[in-house]
């Protein structure tokens, strides 16, 4: 896996075992590629491969996903200086599935936004929940 600061670039590559069998459009071995900025303008993409190429989504803003790290922090009373970043697991960090419920509440107050349950058992990552969020602010601002 390489990354880069700043503007981050991080790619992640298939396991070596596949490498030798699998090419993905000419791209041997690539199976996530994401970029992502600190300027408010540029949004942050992730590449990911599928069965016939690429899938490309825009992930949430920097200062949804800190929000929502705060948040849970909160939530769990995580110890300071523990680190959760848009990758970080809510099984990681100790939640369990009253811990991640009562985490997609505080989402939802915070955020003026109703979670439907099918959504909420899919959040698992930060990310995933940084993402949703972006997604039903947006939609109920339509």
């Amino acid at each position: 896996m390489a990354s880069i600061a700043g503007v981050g670039i991080s790619i992640a590559t298939l396991p070596a075992s596949y490498r030798k069998s699998q090419v993905l459009n000419g791209v041997s071995g690539l199976r996530l590629a994401s970029f992502s900025s600190q300027r408010k303008n540029f949004p942050s993409v992730r590449l990911q491969s599928a069965p016939m190429g690429f899938h490309v989504s825009c992930a949430a803003k920097p200062e949804t996903v800190g929000k929502v790290c705060d948040i849970v922090k909160s939530q769990l009373a995580l110890p300071d200086g523990t680190s959760v970043t848009g990758e970080s697991t809510f099984a990681a960090l100790g939640a369990d599935s009253l811990d991640t419920v009562e985490i997609v509440m505080g989402l939802e107050e915070a955020f003026g936004i109703s979670v439907e349950e099918d959504s909420a058992q899919n959040i698992t990552t930060v990310q995933d929940a940084a993402d949703l969020i972006e997604k039903l602010v947006e939609a109920k601002s339509t």
